[in-house]
């Protein structure tokens, strides 16, 4: 934060060159999907893929008043099982009226099975939305630079962090109009299934794209014990690069008895502008439900052979490289 007594970030300084600047139109419409999170397009650094991801009513606390927070993150699937990458970066918001970033350092140590930051609060909400120098036009520009890495692994190899030009994208979310689609997919075998590593829904078109649901019956490379569960493109689909969509999505493990459903939302995602691999290898969980819940008799998630998994779809915007 700011100096004692304010609540505003405090100024980063002229060294402060954003990796990734990220431009969020139509705030408002943000704040009215509720979603808890939009993460932006993946951007490169050091040989890594990153994403920024903001909470826009991120809380400390249960009665804490509402922050716009930040986080970053790093993809999975460019991460060895045995690496850590420590890495310490600037995440930031640009205050049109005095022409700079503001915001906060921080640090993390990311693995396969730690891949986000902490939320850190930049600047309350309400804050904001009252503001004329963070907010302008109903949008508002977050950066990210990542100062330093190191990589822990066997190797122990060196990473210079990259100075290149800024990546620079737009998201802009609509207030109606939204594309919505459901799916569900009853598998009357699953006792079978559960002998395979991974099996895969029929495929779905929504919005004009294909999916499927990619189940890990016994849980993926990532998991604690628990059956990973994500939607996925279906990768014969050819993505254009210049836009993407943003799409919310909803995962469910129907409870067959007792109707307690087992449910995870995302937060806004970009499918498509760079997000290929992501969408492909999938939105979703690793640890969705644990293995001994799924499998309790006294539970409805498998009726004798039969399990059921709803997918809820809503494209609510788009993405694209400004």
């Amino acid at each position: 934060m700011g100096n004692a007594g304010s609540t505003s970030p405090a100024s980063l300084g002229e060294t402060h060159v954003p990796h990734l600047k990220w431009k969020v139109h139509d705030f408002s419409a943000l704040l009215e999907t509720n979603a808890a999170s939009a993460v932006s397009s993946a951007f490169e650094c050091s040989g890594y893929r990153w994403f920024l991801r903001v909470s826009p009513k991120h809380k400390q606390g249960v009665m804490g008043n509402p922050y716009v927070a930040l986080s970053l993150e790093i993809y999975h699937a460019w991460l060895e099982q045995v690496h850590t990458v420590h890495a310490v970066f600037e995440l930031s918001i640009f205050n049109h009226s005095k022409g700079e970033y503001c915001g906060c350092k921080a640090s993390y140590n990311f693995d396969v099975k730690n891949t986000y930051s902490k939320p850190h609060c930049l600047i309350p909400l309400q804050e904001l939305l009252k503001s004329s120098a963070f907010l302008i036009d109903d949008s508002c520009v977050f950066g990210v630079e990542i100062l330093k890495i190191d990589v822990s692994s066997p190797e122990k190899k060196d990473v210079v962090v990259q100075k290149k030009a800024t990546t620079v994208q737009n998201l802009f979310i609509q207030k109606k109009g939204f594309i919505k689609g459901t799916y569900t997919w009853t598998m009357d075998n699953f006792l079978e299934l559960d002998l395979k590593h991974f099996v895969r829904s029929p495929t779905f078109e929504v919005g004009g794209l294909k999916w499927y649901v990619r189940m890990y019956p016994r849980g993926d490379k990532y998991s604690n014990d628990c059956l990973s569960l994500y939607l996925s493109l279906d990768d014969s689909v050819e993505l254009p690069l210049e836009s993407g969509k943003v799409v919310e999505l909803t995962l469910s493990i129907l409870d067959q008895k007792n109707v307690k459903h087992r449910t995870e939302t995302s937060g806004l995602w970009v499918c498509g502008q760079g997000h290929t691999l992501v969408c492909v290898q999938g939105m979703g969980s690793s640890n969705f439900i644990g293995l001994k819940e799924l499998k309790d008799p006294s539970g409805g998630y498998v009726v004798g052979s039969s399990c059921v998994v709803k997918a809820d779809l809503t494209i609510v915007g788009s993405s694209n490289d400004g």
